[in-house]
């Protein structure tokens, strides 16, 4: 199950958007204001989260950001709704906005900044095992991996594969994942 940057997760979610994007709704997320909210959803087709800012007043969509999770070669964009003709946006909600849009990408994306044959590895793994792993298949795949990899970035590559340790538990905070050798910060 994935979690996003603002808490909600796959188990949160309640109703298919109207837009057709193979995900689910969450709950909105309200700026301190009342007038904005952030809805957060997750399209399996596109392999991204979708963080879209809406005006509660309508309610109307303003501006859409799309981070992908899967591919490293695909870029977060952002994305302003060309029904509007002209809204003004305060600062500082669009700045909430953006922060929000920073830690997704931060959390969703952080093993994409490990050494390129660690994230060769993970997105291998992320792609055959579409991110999660049954029990009785963890022992046999962790035989494959620690041959693939130095046991010092053992924890990291499963962590960011399937949010577990080299024991098979959970990772509490996978989003902090950094290589052994502190190395793979390519931004």
């Amino acid at each position: 199950m994935q979690a996003s940057a603002l808490g909600q997760d796959d188990a949160t979610a309640t109703e298919r958007p109207p837009d057709g994007r193979d995900s689910m709704r969450a709950m909105p997320f309200p700026h301190p204001d009342g007038d904005y909210t952030i809805t957060a959803m997750y399209s399996v087709t596109d392999d991204a989260w979708y963080l879209e800012l809406d005006l509660v007043a309508g309610p109307r969509n303003l501006v859409t950001a799309i981070v992908p999770d899967e591919d490293p070669a695909r870029e977060p964009t952002v994305c302003f709704s060309p029904l509007e003709q002209r809204l003004d946006i305060p600062y500082e909600v669009m700045r909430w906005f953006m922060d929000c849009v920073g830690e997704e990408i931060r959390t969703s994306r952080a093993w994409m900044r490990l050494r390129p044959e660690l994230v060769e590895v993970i997105h291998q793994l992320r792609q055959e095992y579409l991110g999660a792993i049954d029990d009785d298949d963890f022992a046999h795949v962790l035989v494959e991996i620690r041959a693939a990899v130095p046991e010092a970035d053992l924890l990291t590559v499963l962590a960011a594969a399937f949010g577990r340790k080299p024991d098979g538990t959970a990772v509490e905070h996978p989003e902090a994942l950094r290589p052994a050798d502190d190395q793979g910060d390519r931004a």
